[in-house]
């Protein structure tokens, strides 16, 4: 049997190169700015530069606040249409104390409403004024300090907030009420029992 050597063209081999480097990306290698992609949904995950208490009262509820294909040279106001996501670590918790710990791991400041929702209602059909913001009335607290609890300036990128409250049973939705973000996707239900 006659063996033939394979003969690759610079064309092919560039190709080949091009396709491993992307396919690398996707998997959530290290990009530019120190952060993290998230398994190639385009989602922005920096790393953290603070932390919350390890004593926080109550049972402690991470929740996550990130955007996509933003840098770090923007700040909190947001275009409609932008890529933006807030989700808590578990949707379900038992009512009495607890502590949402909210980790802004994108590139904008964040911050993290908590509202109750109404019976029948759902989480992200809450309608935005002329400013991109919903009515906060009736909010049962809120995470917007950098790298300490209660409400502020907002959640720098890089850094965490928290708050802790008393819930009573019923549906939550968790949202950031910064221009815009929650119509670009900012808002998650939450059912406490």
């Amino acid at each position: 049997m006659a063996h033939h050597p394979i003969l690759l063209r610079p064309g092919i081999i560039a190709g080949v190169v091009v396709a491993l480097g992307l396919a690398g990306c996707a998997n959530g290698t290290r990009q530019s700015g120190g952060g993290m992609m998230d398994g190639g949904s385009g989602v922005h995950y920096s790393s953290l530069t603070c932390s919350a208490p390890s004593s926080l009262p109550g049972r402690v509820t991470r929740v996550t606040l990130a955007d996509m294909g933003m840098t770090s040279m923007m700040d909190g106001i947001a275009p409609l249409g932008g890529h933006m996501m807030l989700t808590v670590a578990s949707e379900s918790i038992s009512a009495g104390t607890t502590s949402l710990v909210a980790s802004n791991r994108g590139w904008r400041t964040h911050e993290l409403v908590i509202l109750p929702l109404s019976a029948g209602g759902i989480a992200g059909r809450r309608s935005p004024g002329p400013d991109g913001r919903i009515d906060e009335a009736g909010s049962v607290g809120e995470a917007s300090n950098s790298c300490q609890g209660g409400s502020g300036k907002g959640i720098r990128a890089r850094t965490v907030g928290w708050t802790s409250l008393t819930l009573k049973a019923g549906r939550y939705e968790l949202l950031c009420n910064l221009p815009n973000h929650y119509r670009n996707g900012m808002h998650q239900e939450l059912t406490v029992r």
